[in-house]
C-alpha cells in the first residue's frame, strides 16, 4: 500500500514537472537593410477538421467517405438535416436586387402569398429590380427602354422562378441562383441580397466551389458534401435571430450558386442526401481546411483534435511552400513599423516542424513594435497558413 502511494506521488511529481516545463523560446530574425525574406510554410488554411487534400488522398487509397469523416471528426455521430438556408450574396454591393427577366419569374411580398407573374405583367422587360424605399417599403421596377416603377409595397420583396436559376447581376457580372433572391434590410438605410433555398440545393453550389469537381474522387466529394451540410446545419441553428445563416465566401464556406453546379458533385450531394455529423444531439461544427500540412489544429471541441494527419501527402502542392519578399514589401504592408529591423515568432502550437503554427508575430522597426496574431500575419501577406518559418538574407 505504501509502495503504491509512493508510486502515485512520484507520478504526480513527474506530471507537475512536465506541466511546469518552460515554453519553447521565440524564434527571431534580425532584418538588415535591403534584406530578402523567404517565408517557408506548410498547409493551406486554418488546419481544423477535414483536410480536403487529405480526403482526396484517402479516397485514392480506397477509403469510403464514412471512413474519411470518422477519422477527421472523431467522436461524432451520424444524423440528418433538412429544411432551407439563408445565404448572403456578399458580392452584391448595391442596395438593389437586379435580375434578368426569364420565363416563370415572379415577385412576392416576403412572408405573404401576394405574388406577381412578371413575364405576364411586362413581357417586353429585360430586367427587374427591387429598390428600397426607406427601411419599411420596397419598390419593384422593370427595364424596358429605361427603368420604370411597377409597384411600391410595404415590407420586403423577393424574386423566384420555381426552382429554376435566376440570373443575378452581381460583382460586375452575373451568376445564376436557384430558390429565392430576397432584398433584406441589414442596417438602417441598407439592404443586402439573401438567397433562400433548400439545403440540398445549396450544397449543389458549395461542393464544386470547395473542391476540384472534375478530377477529385467521388468518396472525397461525398465527404465534402457531408462536412458542408453539417457545417451549414450548425450555422443555421446558431444564427436563427440573424438575417442570414451563411455567407458565400470561404469565411463561411464557398458557394457559387447554380452557376457552379457540376455532375460529379451533384452525384455526391444526392448520394449523401440529408446526412450530417452530430455531437451531443446537435449538428457538429465541421470546420474543414484545404490542407493540414501534416498536422490538424485543435478546434476547441473534442471532435476537432490536434494530431498528425495520416492522409496528408508530401505530393500535396500545399504540403510545403515558400514565398519570397523584400523587407520593403513587408514595410509597405505595415507602414507604422517604419524601417523593419527584427521579426519574432512566438506562441507556436507545438505541433510539427519549427514547433508548429505561429501564435504571434512581432515586427520591430524604427517606427515602433507591432504584434500580430499568426493568422493576421499570414492573411495580410496572402500566405497559405500560419504554420511558417523565415529565412532572412
Amino acid at each position: 500500500m505504501l509502495i503504491r502511494r509512493l508510486a502515485v506521488l512520484l507520478a504526480a511529481a513527474v506530471l507537475t514537472s512536465l506541466a511546469a516545463a518552460p515554453a519553447r523560446a521565440a524564434d527571431s530574425w534580425n532584418v538588415p537593410g535591403q534584406a530578402r525574406i523567404t517565408i517557408d510554410g506548410h498547409g493551406f488554411g486554418h488546419g481544423k477538421g477535414l483536410s480536403q487534400y487529405g480526403a482526396q488522398r484517402a479516397a485514392q487509397l480506397g477509403k469510403s467517405y464514412r471512413e474519411i469523416l470518422n477519422y477527421y471528426y472523431p467522436g461524432t455521430k451520424w444524423g440528418t438535416a433538412t429544411g432551407s438556408v439563408r445565404v448572403w450574396i456578399s458580392g452584391d454591393l448595391t442596395n438593389d436586387v437586379q435580375v434578368a427577366a426569364r420565363d416563370g419569374l415572379t415577385a412576392r411580398r416576403s412572408g405573404t402569398s401576394t405574388t406577381w407573374d412578371l413575364g405576364r405583367a411586362r413581357p417586353r422587360a429585360d430586367r427587374w429590380r427591387i429598390v428600397p424605399a426607406g427601411d419599411k417599403h420596397s419598390i419593384l421596377e422593370f427595364r424596358s427602354s429605361g427603368w420604370h416603377q411597377y409597384r411600391k409595397v410595404a415590407g420586403q420583396l423577393e424574386f423566384a422562378a420555381g426552382g429554376r436559376p435566376i440570373r443575378l447581376y452581381v460583382d460586375g457580372g452575373s451568376r445564376g441562383y436557384r430558390g429565392v433572391l430576397r432584398s433584406v434590410p441589414s442596417s438602417p438605410g441598407n439592404r443586402i441580397t439573401v438567397n433562400v433555398l433548400p439545403l440540398e440545393t445549396y450544397l449543389r453550389g458549395v461542393v464544386p466551389a470547395e473542391t476540384y469537381a472534375s478530377t477529385w474522387k467521388q468518396q472525397a466529394l461525398r465527404a465534402q458534401a457531408v462536412a458542408a451540410r453539417s457545417y451549414a446545419a450548425h450555422e443555421r441553428a446558431a444564427r436563427r435571430d440573424k438575417v442570414f445563416d451563411l455567407c458565400d465566401t470561404d469565411a463561411c464556406q464557398a458557394y457559387g450558386g447554380a452557376t457552379a453546379e457540376y455532375p460529379t458533385t451533384d452525384r455526391a450531394v444526392n448520394a449523401t442526401a440529408r446526412r450530417i455529423l452530430t455531437h451531443g444531439g446537435k449538428p457538429a461544427f465541421t470546420q474543414f481546411t484545404a490542407s493540414s500540412g501534416g498536422w490538424t489544429v485543435a478546434g476547441g471541441v473534442a471532435y476537432l483534435p490536434a494530431r498528425p494527419d495520416k492522409w496528408e501527402s508530401p505530393k500535396d502542392p500545399n504540403h510545403a511552400w515558400s514565398v519570397d519578399f523584400t523587407d520593403d514589401e513587408l514595410e509597405a504592408t505595415w507602414p507604422s513599423v517604419g524601417d523593419l529591423t527584427r521579426i519574432e515568432i512566438d506562441g507556436r502550437d507545438g505541433n510539427g516542424e519549427w514547433g508548429g503554427r505561429a501564435g504571434t508575430v512581432v515586427l520591430t522597426g524604427a517606427g515602433g513594435t507591432l504584434t500580430l496574431t499568426g493568422d493576421e500575419f499570414y492573411q495580410a501577406l496572402d500566405l497559405r497558413s500560419a504554420w511558417l518559418s523565415l529565412r532572412v538574407r
